[in-house]
């Protein structure tokens, strides 16, 4: 049997190389236009930051490999022109020579990948306008960096790879300029916590224009400014194009592969297609939710390997299913680690869930072992308890949270059942009680009423819309002098069972403290005495006077 790969980064070659390892039968040939195979793109802004020393060390493998430890034969620089899927035959183009030649096929397998998006703007085609998605693209910008030394750079686009680079570019001493079109940073995060990564990126010197379009990019051969829909131009001398990626469906639909509502080719969960003996993995393939079970495309590496080896397995006769994924990320953006798993509150809400909103902000370890704040925000469905997602920055401690939280919610995991985790516990690595255990007890509690909470923009809006609350401000004088929620009064937690006779217990009640444990020892105070509607401001007044701003901004 001839099976016919079309692409060689991560999806393609897994295909091959499972399909291998299960069968010395199969005649295994692969095809890209590209130069280079079974890459690192997400290694690309590290090599143009210098934090990656060799180029090669993105490409550890070559098509002389695959030919040695699989039999594989790849051929790079060699496009697939056409598809006849009738006679099963494949006209390629060997763009080195410009030749023409046919092959045959019993199985294909579409691995073709994604481009990046480039906008139909004037002056995308100057010298120092980059795109940042293969091997060849890392060389060129860091090649340009080398040679010109410029001094200023634009990002258009605020995603994982437009922070990457804005953080990379800053290490080598270009002052950077963000652009994004939408109101904020990384759409896979809810505001309230991009706002706390656009807070840490202007702090350390990258500027930002969010909720601003480029309208031209103004020059002759190279770009010296660009123009934006509001007025504004920025002078620049380097500009980084990456507003994200677009599905390469070109052959897919000339053979009549149904395209699904992401707009990249639909599969089943054994990777096939709606044409027989044809399948699709990798950035060309939408996925489906874990949770809601609808389609989703997010083109990450880590899928991509997923589905080649479950489309290796399947063509060899070996049983297999893709399982769907969450769309965690994870990314770095200077001191800050920034990471996301399953639906955000948005999304959740928009799903139709009735949720509970809980921010968790804790130590990753103990502070007398160098424990450093993180900021988890997680989302439970008060039906049924499930937890739905999770969003997490902070400078440290980050990725092993989200891992246990994306296990978790991956195997349905209920609120209740993070507190019951047996997380490892040491002092360098944890605290007693682990941020994520925290985060399922008050989840729990909240769903359970026994503890209920409020967000801050919960209230903020309620207030707005008239409602009237009694607002318990439980910390120090010092800090409420500094700053408080607005209409607080002020009750030291130690003070509260002596004044609670200066409150009215029917009316709707919030306690707050700075991040959320001692407004919760004082709700169960206050309910203790016959308090009937007590909420405690879930991340306290630090997470408040953070979604305020983000409000006012």
């Amino acid at each position: 049997m001839k099976l016919l790969i079309i692409g060689s980064v991560a999806a393609g070659t897994s295909v091959g190389a499972k399909a291998r390892r299960n069968s010395e039968d199969l005649q295994i040939t692969i095809y890209d236009r590209d130069q280079d195979i079974s890459y690192s793109g997400c290694g690309i802004p590290y090599f143009v930051g210098g934090e990656i020393a060799d180029i090669d060390e993105l490409t550890p493998r070559d098509a002389a490999f695959f030919k040695k430890r699989y039999n594989i034969d790849i051929h790079t620089r060699h496009e697939v022109e056409s598809i006849d899927h009738a006679t099963k035959t494949a006209t390629i183009v060997n763009l080195a020579t410009g030749d023409r030649l046919t092959d045959t096929y019993d199985t294909l397998v579409l691995a073709t990948g994604a481009s990046s998006i480039v906008p139909p703007l004037q002056g995308v085609d100057h010298d120092n306008v980059f795109t940042v998605r293969n091997v060849r693209n890392a060389d060129a910008i860091r090649s340009y960096i080398d040679a010109h030394n410029p001094k200023t750079a634009t990002i258009v686009g605020g995603g994982f790879i437009g922070l990457e680079m804005a953080e990379q570019l800053s290490y080598r001493g270009i002052q950077v300029t963000l652009v994004e079109r939408l109101p904020q940073v990384m759409l896979p995060l809810d505001r309230d916590m991009a706002e706390r990564v656009a807070d840490h990126l202007r702090d350390k010197g990258v500027s930002l224009l969010l909720g601003e379009s480029v309208t031209a990019l103004n020059g002759t051969e190279r770009v010296t400014d660009i123009a934006l829909e509001s007025g504004k131009s920025i002078a620049t001398e380097l500009v980084i194009l990456s507003v994200g990626v677009k599905p390469n469906t070109e052959l897919a639909k000339q053979i009549g592969v149904g395209l699904g509502q992401t707009g990249a080719i639909a599969v089943n969960r054994k990777m096939q297609t709606n044409v027989a003996d044809i399948y699709a993995v990798g950035d060309v393939a939408e996925s489906f939710s874990v949770i809601t079970g609808e389609a989703i495309y997010r083109p990450l590496g880590s899928t991509a390997n997923k589905m080649g080896r479950i489309a290796g397995m399947v063509i060899t006769g070996e049983e297999a299913e893709h399982r769907g994924i969450l769309g965690t990320g994870i990314f770095k953006a200077f001191d800050l680690t920034v990471a996301q798993t399953g639906l955000t509150e948005k999304e959740a809400r928009e799903a139709g869930y009735d949720i509970e909103v809980l921010h968790n902000i804790k130590p990753d370890r103990p502070e007398y072992m160098g424990g450093k704040e993180m900021t988890i925000k997680a989302i439970a469905d008060r039906a049924t308890g499930r937890v739905l997602g999770a969003q997490i920055v902070g400078p440290q401690g980050v990725d092993k949270r989200i891992d246990v939280l994306a296990t978790a919610i991956t195997f349905k995991a209920k609120a209740e059942d993070l507190f019951h985790l047996d997380l490892a516990y040491a002092p360098p690595f944890a605290t007693t009680k682990d941020p994520v255990l925290y985060t399922g007890m008050a989840l729990d509690n909240a769903i359970k009423k026994t503890a209920r909470l409020m967000t801050p923009n919960e209230l903020i809006e309620q207030v707005a819309g008239g409602k009237s609350f009694q607002i318990i401000d439980t910390r120090s004088k010092a800090q409420f002098e500094k700053n408080h929620v607005d209409g607080a009064i002020h009750i030291p937690l130690g003070e509260l069972r002596t004044r609670a006779k200066e409150l009215d217990p029917t009316l709707p009640t919030i306690v707050y403290c700075n991040k959320g444990v001692t407004g919760n020892a004082a709700q169960n105070v206050l309910k203790n005495l016959g308090f009937t509607d007590v909420c405690n401001l879930s991340g306290g007044n630090k997470n408040y006077q953070h979604c305020k701003k983000c409000l006012t901004e």
